[in-house]
């Protein structure tokens, strides 16, 4: 029997007793307050078991129900625990602390009254009113208390030390999978053009490692060539790896990850993703698009200079001729359908800025 299934069953168990203890003090109290007026003392013991008995089964066929709602409920808990800052969370605790500290007072003096039962009634609604404003109380005005302890009465704590962490990862870059897959981020990083320490997230380790695993044989030979690019980045002597264990669990999709991360941390995300990129722009987030510094690199063709092209091929519009220079970049040369196969010298007419790259107009010398 697993650890599992005998905590389902201890629990089962704890669940039963606390029913039957519950339903045994509630027929208690409804007859020591005269609610319930039986004088036989065989009649009342057997009506305070029965009733203990019936609340202790239904507390046990609810057993299973509650403890899956109290276990998606502790994760829920803990989800947004973790994304509280510390500061916040030791506040609120003493903020409950001291709720629970009043109530405790009130109903010291609440029960010089002898109440009987309403006096617990009116105690338990004290100790949940007091405990909830404790916490609600300090979390509203946790600025407030961290501007009490902070040297610099007009600055936020919480806001200086944001400002402060982003002005201390200003220089660092986080990678996206796709400039990883990519490669070129390491040719880069040899030139001493990048600067500041590169951040790998645990998340996108975790992807490059899932795809690596893929059963189609392209996606693991991308995925093995971002791991072996990780692998020759950290050898490098003039870049640092961090490797960021930070997972960000109620955020299922990597990209909104990467996000989240960079506009908490202010990073600089370095990606060739062309949706990542401006998903990231409109948030603020400044980007490094390998494929515009790629761009960007490419010589500069001037109207009126000539060079000799191979054409290739046919273009889209009637008469032209396709031709690329050694970097990939198209040239569309007018009338040159007719020369498919010829290497011949064009003179540039103009230069068009695309969203893939730059392209060439010609004509024939």
């Amino acid at each position: 029997m697993n650890m599992k299934k005998i905590g389902e069953i201890a629990f089962k168990v704890l669940m039963f007793l606390i029913g039957f203890s519950i339903g045994f003090v509630i027929m208690s109290a409804l007859m020591e307050n005269d609610v319930i007026i039986i004088t036989n003392k065989y009649i009342r013991i057997t009506l305070k078991i029965t009733a203990s008995l019936i609340l202790a089964i239904i507390s046990f066929l609810l057993s299973g129900r509650l403890g899956q709602l109290l276990t998606k409920l502790a994760k829920e808990i803990e989800v947004e625990i973790s994304k509280k800052p510390l500061y916040e969370i030791i506040f609120s605790s003493l903020g409950l602390v001291i709720g629970l500290l009043i109530a405790f007072l009130l109903t010291q003096m609440i029960s010089i009254w002898n109440l009987g039962i309403f006096g617990s009634i009116i105690s338990l609604a004290l100790y949940i009113l007091f405990g909830y404003l404790g916490v609600a109380l300090t979390s509203k005005n946790k600025d407030n208390l961290l501007n009490m302890f902070s040297k610099d009465h007009e600055i936020s704590l919480k806001t200086k030390s944001i400002g402060d962490k982003k002005a201390k990862n200003l220089g660092k870059k986080v990678l996206d999978t796709s400039a990883i897959i990519d490669g070129r981020i390491l040719e880069i990083a040899k030139t001493n053009f990048l600067e500041g320490p590169l951040v790998l997230p645990i998340f996108i380790l975790e992807e490059l490692q899932h795809i690596a695993d893929s059963s189609d044989p392209l996606k693991r030979n991308r995925g093995r060539r971002g791991l072996e690019v990780i692998n020759n980045l950290q050898n490098l002597e003039n870049i640092e790896v961090i490797i960021l264990d930070k997972k960000y669990p109620e955020i299922l999709e990597v990209d909104s990850k990467l996000v989240k991360l960079a506009l908490d941390e202010g990073y600089k995300i370095i990606t060739n993703d062309f949706n990542l990129n401006k998903v990231a722009k409109v948030q603020g987030i400044k980007v490094l698009n390998i494929n515009e510094l790629a761009n960007a690199l490419k010589p500069i063709a001037i109207p009126g200079e000539t060079m000799y092209v191979q054409i290739i091929k046919e273009g889209q519009e009637q008469g032209q001729g396709i031709a690329y220079l050694d970097d990939g970049t198209m040239i569309v040369i007018e009338n040159g359908k007719d020369l498919i196969g010829q290497a011949k010298e064009v003179i540039v007419t103009s230069v068009l800025q695309t969203n893939a790259g730059k392209m060439i107009f010609a004509k024939i010398k």
